[in-house]
Formats: structure tokens, sequence, C-alpha cells
């Protein structure tokens, strides 16, 4: 059945490049091929995400780029790294098996894509093959589909080149031995072909007890140019991961449990996460005239993850004793995407017209299983025991599953967008699109014992959404933008990996999002921008736990307004900044208990963020770096009782180019040694920050 799928993907790919393929640059500055990076913080005029032509200043919306040189240069090894230097944006735990962040209030671990397309499985996302991170704040459903009601996150990945022959070599290492080996090596084999590899082997490790693992991952591409008009990009991505699964700390007194910034609260034995991933995508871009261009994509992707862990519930400090609870989770998913757009741009009158419309089809196949840990000893998924460091936890089996469903979605999108030049002074966007899911749930268990509402364990599904997208645009000069912008999205009421549908559920409106925005963007110099952003977000039609029974939900919404600032590229010629602060206030709207208003504050969304990058050349061959994190207080969970305190991080870099093919760099980070928590599950599951560490690493290109 994958072979099936894949040569599907490879054949309708292939059958469309004799027809359309893929657009080369147009002469025209406004052409799509625009999308380029200059330099290593700013000159990232376009952002692919946007799907047209559009200069990020003409964009109604906060678009932040984070480029491939700032993240060697900052020794960046996660999206959650990247996103710590970016406005409007906090990291989760993700429960240490998955990315996970919060954009303006909306946590999310779905939101992110791969060179435009939907990479919704949970897990860590290397950044050994990216040109550059796009991040996309406000609602984004009418180019990128469902949820994503904060923003959301774009992975754009190098591509073979024709024009050179090179190859680049990284490898570093830090103070806890978490060492990292990369290679980016391309052959130009003529004018009209190419192949690049990329490929990295990470040994992951920390400042905690037994938390170790290795991952290594491998990325070849293909380009092909059939014509002047035509070229067909043909990647494959493989990944896998192996790593000790760690939820950190519990609370104490509704504030981290402070002394144990090493304790390991689980079994090193026991906890643990994997995942193999195969992806093959073919692109093909297609100059159709002057005026139009077309571009399809065909992805197939198989994913196998397994997770379990043990981890805290409870910490009492009298009796001296901590709870665990855990559990074995299991998912295989199968995706078939595919995805067409069409970029015009031409003119009615005197009006300039940039017009996107585009389809899109996607297929996924999930089977995804439980089962709950048993400990002899309290006859239960929880036991709770003396605490000792290393833990000495008692004997523990696993249980039959507990949840196990399969989950088969098929969806179909169409959209249209139009960017409309009135003068030199005023610009107009405007779209709609439309989605379609039809969801089947199985419910193994309930098909094997029987079904106590009458559903026989199947559930079916089928939700259609619009989602409009408008925006104003006033320039008083070429460099300047002042823009007000209106989005709506949507989540279905199956969730973002559509496994949690029920009778009750599937007979509730999806969750919908609406982002409205007030901005200025400036490019001060070619080298220098500065933007800002005023915005609210309202989430209608969620969920959350009923303070009166834990077992059952009752519906509820969310609000969030905020301010976002943030300066980017070169003050001077030798000093490079990146800058960015954020102002944020969110909490539930329509939360009654005991007919009362009980909104709470949103968790994990600090009121202040602050954060700067300085990088300056002090001379040819010596470059220094100066960083700086802060972060304000924040609720644990949307309970509103355990808080992470406030904590400010600094960290520096030292960069030696001892030629022009070989480079030394030294980055340090936390250089004050500060005890912080950056990020939370729960109450009880709260990561805590690294101690002040040190990374050595070497780059050679030949």
């Amino acid at each position: 059945m994958k072979t099936n799928k894949v040569m599907f993907a490879v054949a309708t790919a292939l059958a469309m490049s004799s027809q359309l393929a893929a657009a080369q640059s147009v002469e025209n500055e406004e052409s799509v091929e625009r999308i380029t990076v200059r330099g290593a913080f700013f000159g990232q005029q376009a952002a692919a995400g946007v799907k047209t032509p559009t200069l990020l200043v003409n964009v109604p919306q906060s678009v932040s780029v984070v480029s491939a040189e700032q993240i060697a240069e900052q020794a960046l090894f996660s999206v959650a790294d990247v996103m710590q230097y970016t406005p409007g944006v906090s990291i989760g735990q993700g429960e240490d098996h998955r990315d996970q962040i919060t954009i303006r209030g909306q946590n999310t671990t779905a939101d992110f894509f791969v060179d435009g397309l939907r990479d919704d499985v949970q897990y860590f996302r290397p950044l050994y093959n990216l040109e550059r991170v796009e991040i996309l704040r406000g609602a984004n459903a009418l180019l990128f589909g469902r949820g994503g009601g904060g923003g959301v996150v774009n992975r754009v990945t190098k591509v073979a080149e024709t024009s050179s022959d090179f190859t680049r070599l990284s490898a570093g290492i830090d103070t806890f031995s978490a060492g990292s080996i990369s290679i980016d090596t391309n052959k130009a084999i003529d004018a009209n072909n190419a192949f690049r590899l990329n490929g990295v082997f990470d040994t992951i490790d920390s400042h905690r007890d037994f938390k170790d693992g290795e991952r290594y991952a491998l990325n070849p591409t293909y380009t092909w140019i059939v014509s002047d008009d035509t070229m067909v990009v043909s990647s494959y991505e493989y990944v896998n991961d192996d790593r000790i699964v760690d939820r950190g700390v519990p609370s104490l007194n509704n504030a981290p449990l402070k002394g144990n910034r090493d304790t390991f609260f689980g079994d090193p034995d026991f906890n643990n996460t994997t995942l193999e991933a195969h992806i093959a995508r073919i692109r093909v871009d297609h100059t159709l005239n002057q005026n139009w261009n077309i571009n399809g994509t065909v992805q197939f992707a198989d994913y196998d993850k397994a997770y379990q862990n043990l981890y805290p519930v409870n910490f009492n400090d009298e009796a001296s004793t901590v709870t665990l609870d855990g559990y074995r989770d299991t998912t295989g998913r199968e995706n078939l995407l595919f995805q067409l757009n069409l970029i015009g741009q031409f003119l009615t009158g005197n009006l300039e017209h940039t017009v996107l419309t585009g389809f899109e089809y996607g297929n996924q196949d999930t089977h995804n299983a439980r089962q709950d840990a048993f400990f002899a000893d309290s006859q239960d998924d929880q036991v709770t025991f003396a605490f000792t460091n290393p833990l000495v936890i008692p004997a523990m089996t696993l249980t039959d599953p507990v949840r196990d469903r399969a989950s088969d979605v098929t969806f179909a999108s169409a959209f249209v967008q139009d960017e409309i030049k009135l003068n030199d002074h005023w610009i107009i966007v405007a779209g709609l699109r439309y989605d379609n899911f039809d969801i089947d749930v199985k419910d193994v268990i309930e098909v094997e014992n029987g079904a106590e509402d009458g559903n026989n364990g199947f559930l079916s599904s089928s939700d259609s959404q619009l989602s409009p997208r408008a925006g104003i645009i006033y320039k008083p000069t070429d460099d300047i933008s002042v823009y007000a912008s209106y989005s709506k999205s949507f989540l279905p009421r199956s969730g973002d990996q559509f496994l949690t549908l029920s009778l009750s559920s599937a007979a509730l409106d999806a969750e919908e999002f609406e982002n409205k925005e007030l901005g200025i963007k400036w490019n001060y110099s070619d080298r220098l921008s500065v933007t800002a952003a005023v915005f609210d977000v309202e989430r209608e039609n969620g969920t959350a736990q009923d303070p009166n029974n834990p077992e059952a939900s009752i519906l509820t919404g969310t609000k969030t307004s905020g301010f976002e600032i943030q300066v980017v590229g070169n003050l001077t010629d030798k000093w490079t900044i990146n800058a960015g602060y954020s102002n944020l206030d969110g909490e539930e709207m329509g939360r009654v208990v005991n007919a009362q208003i009980a909104n709470r504050d949103l968790a994990q969304l600090p009121e202040h963020m602050l954060t700067i990058w300085n990088q300056y050349e002090v001379s040819d061959q010596w470059r220094v770096g100066l960083g700086l994190i802060h972060q304000s207080e924040q609720y644990a969970s949307l309970n509103n009782t355990t808080e992470l305190p406030d904590f400010t991080r600094v960290d520096a870099a030292v960069y030696y180019d001892y030629s022009d093919d070989i480079r030394f760099q030294l980055n340090v980070e936390n250089l004050f040694d500060e005890e912080y928590f950056p990020a939370a599950h729960n109450d009880n599951n709260i990561s805590t920050g690294e101690p002040l560490n040190a990374r050595i690493s070497m780059q050679y290109q030949f």
C-alpha cells in the first residue's frame, strides 16, 4: 500500500511536469523568484509561505524570517530554540516528544508546515536541511487551511542548485557531550540538472540525569530544469529519532520544585520515544506566460512513532513522597497531499492585480493506541512512593489497550485571493477559502466489546468551512506600509489529529479563530527593517475541562490582545541586530461556574517577552555575539495555580574565520547560570532550563 501511494505521488507529479512544470526566474523584479536570502539576518524580502511574489513590507500581517545563517550563528538546535527569539511566540514542553508552541495565546502541536505543506505529525523537527524558518502570525486559514489560529511555522528546505558545486561540513559538541555532525553537498551535473544531499547525526544529552538519545536524518534533492519555463524539484527525507522522554520536575507550593534541576522524575529504562519518518515530495513549477505561473506539489509521508513515559503528578514535601503516572502511546500515519497554486500578475485598467488561486487535496490514515501503566503496589496507573535521587520506582507493567482508534480523513480545499494595487499608495487584499473534511473514526475497543452509546464503535463527520481574509495597506513611501487586516480560521471538532470524535463532539460546530491586526512595516534601509503590530485574537466554540467534573468538558472561548515589535538587520556596517518585544494579555471567555463568570488567564502566555541578539565584527577574522531572553511569569496550566517565575537568560558567542572556508565558533548559553523554568505541560510537568554551558563548533567548506 505504501509503495503504491509513493508511485502514485511520483507519477502524478511527473505527469504534471509535462504540462506545467516549474517556473524559472522571470527577469522582472516582481517575479516569484525574487524569494531570496541576502545576508544572515535581513534581506529576506519575500516569504514562500505567502505563496505570491509579494514583498514582506506589503503583506498585511506579522511575519518573521529566521535564516539558516542565523540558525548556525546562534547554534540553534530545535524549533523551540528558533521560537524563543520570535516575538509573540512562547514554547511549550510538548511532553518532551514533540514541538509545541503558543502563538498569540493559541497553543498548538499541529500548525507546522514544510515548504508550504502541512507537517502535523507530532515530533521534534530537525533544522539541518533548512534555508529558513518563516513564522506567519495571525489566522492563516486562507493560505494554510485548518488550525493556525494564532499563526503557523513554515520550514523552507534546501534544494539542489545548478549554479555551483560545494560541500559544507559542520561539527560541534557542548558541555554535556551533546554533539552534531552535518553535511550539505551540492553537485551541478550540468546547466539543467543538479543533486544535493543534506544529512545530520545528532547525539542528545543535557544537564538532566539519564537524558540522552540520538537522531539522524538524510535529505537528498534533485533539480531538473526541463526548459526555460519548467523546473522539477524532487526530494526524499528520512528521519530516525530515539531519545529518553523527560517531563521535568513537579511543583511545590504553586511553584516549580527548586533544588532538583538535574533530578529525573521517571524511569530511564522505560521513558523513551522513537520516530521513523519517510517523506517523498515532487514539486513542479511552470511559467505559462509573462503574467502567469503555476506550481504543483505531491507529497507522500509515512510516520511510525511510539512514546512511553512515567511522569510526576504530585510531590509531597512533608511526607517526602512523589506520585508518578504513566502510559505507552503508539501512532502510525500515512499522508498523501496534493497542492496546486496559480499566480497571476496583470492589469485591469489602472489596477494592478496579483491573483492567487489554488486547490488542495489530502488523505490521512492514522492508527493510535494507548496502554496505561499498572503498578502492583497500588493496583492502579498511579503510585506514590518515597522520594530519592535517583528514584526507586515500584514494579510496573502495561495494561491492555485503553484506547485503540483508527481514523481516515479526506479533505479538499479551494481558495482565491486578489492583491489589488490601486495606486502608488494604496493596496487592497481580499480572499476566501473553502474547506471540506470527511472524517471516519473507528474505535477498535468498542467494535470488539460493544458501545454503550449505540454507535458500535464507528463515527463519521463531515465539516465544511469558509475562511475569509481581507486587508488594506497604505504606503506613504515605497519602504513604509501601514496596514489593517482581518482573517478567520477554524479547527474541526475532531481535533488537530482527527482521533477524538464522539457523538457529542460531532454535533458541535467547528472551533473558530478571528484575528484583527493593525501594523506598520518600515524598511529603514536595504539592510534594516522595523515592524510593529497590535492585534486581537478571539477563539470561539472551544472546550475546556469542567471544574466540577474532570471527566467532562464545557464550551468556552479565549481572547488574546497584544503588541509586538521587531527590529532586524544592520545598525552599522559591523553591527547586526535581531530584537523583539511582545506584550500579551489572554483569558478565557464565557466560562461559567456556579452561575458566575469564572474566566481564567491563559497558560504559557507571558505578559512580557524581550529578546535581543547582537553580532559585532571586531575585525576581518573575529566577531562576537551577545544575546538576551527575558520572559515574565506565566501560569503552567489553565488552573491558574502553579506559576513559572520570570527569568532573564544571557547568551554569548565568539566567531573566528580562519579562512574563507574554515570557521570556528564558541557559543555560551546562560552565561550567568540562571535557574529558570522556560516551559511546562501542566502543573507538575515543568521543564528546567539549561545551566551555564558552552558549545564549540566548526564549519568547513570546499
